[in-house]
């Protein structure tokens, strides 16, 4: 019997587990590693920052679900790997530390056959001095207890412009390279219809606040869709949608610190400025959880095996070369390690070998620019190339044998715009492939057939009904597998 360790339980560290689980059974150990307790639909964690939705309603505990269907869970968090054992045994291990209130603070090496790393991304809000929920003077939605206090905070606002007083509100980036921007895009609009619905919209002025270079960026290096039978582009359909709601933008900007009630930034020109505030959220910048690796003879090998920023490296090319130069065939396509072939790393916990939208730097020589988004359907997608590789090299094939290249893959995003059965709006977006192949699509990167975009009252439908499938999914009910990742 093979031991296979799932490190997180996120979107794409639970789609391993779920599917391995599936193909596998018994005849093989699985065990996932997540210092939190519930699984969390993160994408719909904007509606509970508005109040439309409860905690429990994009939340359930992850216990119950892998003990139902025989998969160990710790709730403990990761801190080194092992991949060559150590000077006593081969068996490479991972080390944790308990999360669990009945053993915090206790660590256990955990042997593998088998390792996906699928941590995600820490919320580096320290990056940016004064921003996040808990040291900091704004909110996030980047957990669901994060935007239980967003919304707290939100109806605090709306009060206080009940009573007569013009508010800002400012949502966007905290950090010249922050990713997500789709997160913040959705919870903006999601703002406005609830001021809208609370019969204060004409007493609030509504900020966005971003590193894109033009609106619609989405570290995508921007995207031309076809709507309508016409072919636009990102910037034009972002900007429409602002310009429609009455919101402003202040765009090519890292947020250098936050104050109460001021955000000061940096723009592209190298000039500074300040932005008063009374509600504020502002997506932080990602960094890697801070695994560090060692060898048998315990030497530190972290540099080795991931990339500056902490994400893991893997079967990309990470060949430095300027940004013209950059090519589709650099993304990786197994997500296997290159040095350990038996370490796979899925979702945002892998490194991209480099920038989607064009790298920029302020006059001061500060880069401000999107790092590449990895979350959604490509997460999912890359487990499960990876969980199916998995299964057949346990089955006798010497390397992975499935792919998953996000060049190669497509994606579809229904983005909120306001929650509301009758009254509620979304944008549904298709691209394909995510990572543009200029090679391949000479004119725009990308297949301009595959790649479109539209926005009504059915995207909101949509939103909402494959909020409950993927909620439905998560939980492995019965048939869940038919169900589209």
């Amino acid at each position: 019997m093979s031991k296979i360790v799932i490190l997180g339980a996120g979107i794409s560290g639970h789609t391993v587990a779920r599917y391995l689980n599936k193909w596998l059974g018994k005849q093989h150990e699985i065990i996932v590693v997540s210092p939190n307790a519930k699984w969390n639909w993160i994408p719909s964690n904007i509606w509970v920052g508005v109040g439309h939705m409860k905690e429990e309603e994009v939340t359930f505990d992850l216990a119950q679900v892998y003990n139902k269907i025989g998969v160990r869970f710790l709730q403990a968090k990761a801190l080194s790997i092992n991949p060559e054992g150590h000077a006593g045994s081969a068996n490479p291990f991972v080390t944790v530390e308990y999360t669990h209130p009945a053993r915090a603070g206790e660590q256990e090496n955990i042997t593998y056959d088998f390792l996906v790393n699928a941590t995600g991304p820490k919320l580096n809000f320290g990056a940016t001095p004064g921003l996040g929920p808990d040291h900091g003077h704004t909110v996030s939605v980047c957990t669901a207890t994060h935007a239980l206090e967003a919304n707290k905070k939100l109806q605090e606002t709306i009060d206080t412009m009940r009573s007569g007083k013009r508010c800002t509100v400012v949502i966007g980036t905290g950090h010249g390279m922050c990713t997500c921007q789709g997160a913040a895009f959705e919870y903006i609009y999601n703002v406005d219809h609830v001021l809208r619905e609370a019969g204060v919209r004409d007493m609030a002025r509504i900020v966005w606040l971003s590193n894109e270079y033009e609106l619609g960026d989405f570290g995508m290096g921007g995207v031309h869709i076809k709507r309508g039978g016409y072919v636009t582009n990102g910037k034009t359909f972002a900007e429409s949608l602002m310009v429609e709601r009455g919101v402003e933008w202040i765009i090519r900007s890292h947020v250098t610190k936050v104050e109460a009630g001021k955000i000061h930034y940096e723009t592209l020109d190298g000039t500074f400025h300040e932005q008063e505030f009374d509600f504020s959220m502002l997506i932080p910048a990602f960094a890697g959880v801070g695994l560090k690796a060692f060898d048998k003879a315990g030497d530190d090998i972290t540099s080795k095996i991931f990339a500056p920023n902490g994400f893991m490296k893997v079967d990309a090319d990470y060949t430095p070369r300027p940004y013209l130069e950059w090519s589709a065939k650099d993304w990786p396509r197994t997500y296997q390690t290159p040095t350990y072939r038996n370490i796979f790393a899925v979702g945002i916990a892998f490194a991209p070998p480099h920038l989607i939208s064009k790298p920029m730097q302020s006059a001061n020589g500060t880069p401000i620019n999107p790092a590449p988004p990895r979350t959604g359907m490509p997460s999912a997608a890359m487990a499960k190339a990876v969980a199916m590789s998995i299964r057949d090299m346990l089955g006798g094939a010497e390397k992975p044998t499935h792919t998953a290249s996000m060049a190669e893959m497509g994606a579809a995003c229904v983005a909120s715009t306001g929650a509301g059965f009758f009254t509620g709006t979304a944008a549904t977006m298709t691209v394909y492939p995510v990572v543009p192949d200029f090679e391949k699509y000479p004119a725009y990167g990308r297949d301009i057939d595959l790649t479109f975009g539209e926005i009504g009252l059915a995207g909101h439908w949509m939103k909402y009904l494959l909020h409950h499938a993927f909620i439905y999914q998560a939980k492995m009910k019965p048939g869940w597998s038919i169900l589209p990742d």
